[in-house]
């Protein structure tokens, strides 16, 4: 028999039974006759920060740059091909 078969078979068992006795453990705890009496702190809603007023009139770049003007129009044109007789 190999020792990398016993290894594998036997060491690493080992996390799984202690995750099974981690849950079992958790399961078996008493409640805390104490925890109605003190404040837990996390579940009380908090009043959300106002906020802030939009601008009178919208920003335009990083620094309040006005806005790009269009691009100039182009128009279309219909390519040609040439003839191979020149």
């Amino acid at each position: 028999m190999d020792w990398t078969f016993v290894y594998l078979m036997f060491a690493l068992k080992l996390p799984i039974v202690a995750a099974i006795w981690l849950v079992w453990w958790a399961v078996k705890q008493e409640p805390d006759p104490y925890a109605d009496e003190r404040e837990d702190g996390g579940n009380q809603r908090r009043r959300p920060h106002p906020r802030r007023p939009f601008p009178r009139r919208p920003r335009r770049g990083p620094h309040g740059d006005p806005a790009v003007p269009s691009p100039p129009r182009v128009r279309a044109t219909v390519a040609r091909a040439r003839s191979l007789d020149r």
